[in-house]
């Protein structure tokens, strides 16, 4: 049966590949092919690294936008809608042009049978060459050199930070990390180094591969001030910028990248065009806050780089009142650093909900309580079902406080439901 739905197509999608991930280039190389699918006039930044990726190119698409580019945005996972991997000019791409995409590349298909993944990155370039868009902003996956997005050959090419996650994947070392990701780097063409803590892999990498080489905090940085920044790039220099809209301490080298990304390929807007862009940027789920008398705050920090990101955030937005965590966090990840790298953000008077995880890589809320209860100062309790948490921190929490969401995608994507569905 063909398909109808977008749902539909994501179930026959999920059914072709045995595996969830099967890490080459071979069946991407063969799909380009056969859609006659290779690199036109569009301009195309590809963001790796661990964290950051997704302010980063949400940054840099929403700068290309307000400069009066026609801007595609290909992220992943989504937290809620499929459709949120795919922005067309700032918009979520539509189910039924999703739709046509995927007939498309099913008429091509053939024996291969394509990870989840892959196909999706598929329909993302396919949809970005048929809207004629010029700006192709694309966020790996996982890892680099042998994801899928690096089938398709950037313009530019951003590393933004290393740290250790996914070492059942990439491996338990930095420096092993770090040169995997940097596979994306590509002779003669700018690599942009995120942060100015990397690991040495990164830049032999680029300099092996003849990459032109551009670092934050060496060839460009964030000059910060109260109220706002100045850019201080490559050759040019952007005063009195506004704060990145996106909150915490990090956003403000992640915006000084995605602008030195642009400079790169002398398309760097102008101060007015970046004050417009930076209002505009938009990330589910990374320090997402719903204001009101009780703030919720969505962060899916899962790892130890986001952990000390989102401390960071929590102690400079801290206010008078408690603050109430709910948590959950996979198997795979290493739980016991990240309460210890969160550690300092948490206080005696607040309280920490651990909730259970479904499936073959999920963490109870149990095992999670009693690995944390002896790091953090807080009370650490097991709420078991998210819904169940989100009620019982809506009913404790007074005017002042603020409830904080974090760990896994699938602990902070049912609680941001949740939420969007009350008053």
């Amino acid at each position: 049966m063909t398909p109808r739905s977008l749902d539909q197509w994501l179930d026959y999608q999920l059914s072709l590949h045995p595996s969830v991930m099967d890490f080459g280039l071979g069946r991407m190389t063969e799909m380009l092919s056969r859609l006659g699918l290779s690199r036109g006039r569009e301009q195309v930044i590809t963001v790796g690294g661990t964290n950051g990726k997704g302010s980063v190119t949400a940054t840099v698409a929403a700068l290309g936008l307000a400069a009066g580019r026609r801007v595609g945005l290909y992220q992943s996972p989504h937290l809620v809608r499929y459709t949120e991997r795919i922005r067309i000019n700032g918009r979520e791409i539509e189910d039924a042009f999703l739709c046509e995409v995927f007939e498309r590349i099913e008429a091509v298909r053939g024996d291969i049978r394509l990870t989840f993944f892959e196909y999706g990155t598929l329909a993302a370039l396919l949809a970005f060459r048929l809207q004629d868009l010029d700006l192709w902003v694309l966020e790996v996956g996982l890892g680099g050199r042998l994801d899928a997005i690096n089938a398709w050959d950037p313009d530019c090419a951003v590393v933004v930070s290393i740290s250790l996650d996914h070492v059942e994947y990439l491996g338990s070392d930095l420096e092993g990390i770090g040169r995997e990701k940097a596979g994306i780097f590509r002779t003669g063409c700018p690599a942009v180094l995120g942060s100015a803590d990397m690991p040495a892999s990164v830049a032999a990498e680029a300099q092996q591969r003849g990459a032109r080489l551009y670092r934050y905090g060496s060839e460009f940085r964030a000059q910060r001030y109260a109220g706002g920044f100045d850019y201080v790039g490559l050759t040019q220099t952007l005063t009195g910028l506004p704060a990145p809209r996106l909150a915490g301490n990090a956003q403000y080298g992640n915006t000084a990248t995605a602008l030195a990304a642009l400079e790169s390929l002398d398309a760097l807007p102008s101060a007015s065009q970046v004050a417009e862009g930076l209002a505009r940027v938009e990330l589910t789920g990374r320090y997402q806050v719903i204001e009101g008398p009780v703030e919720w705050v969505f962060d899916v920090a899962h790892n130890e780089g986001s952990a000390a990101v989102l401390a960071d955030t929590l102690n400079e937005r801290r206010g008078a009142g408690r603050t109430l965590y709910i948590a959950g966090m996979l198997i795979d990840k290493d739980a016991a650093l990240v309460a210890r790298v969160l550690a300092p953000a948490v206080r005696p008077e607040d309280t920490v909900l651990t909730v259970t995880l479904e499936g073959e890589r999920g963490r109870t809320a149990r095992d999670l309580a009693a690995l944390w209860s002896p790091v953090l100062s807080a009370t650490v309790e097991a709420a078991e079902a998210i819904e169940q948490a989100c009620a019982w921190a809506e009913a404790r929490a007074q005017p002042g406080d603020r409830v904080v969401v974090f760990g896994s995608f699938h602990t902070v994507a049912p609680a941001l439901q949740w939420r969007r569905g009350r008053p």
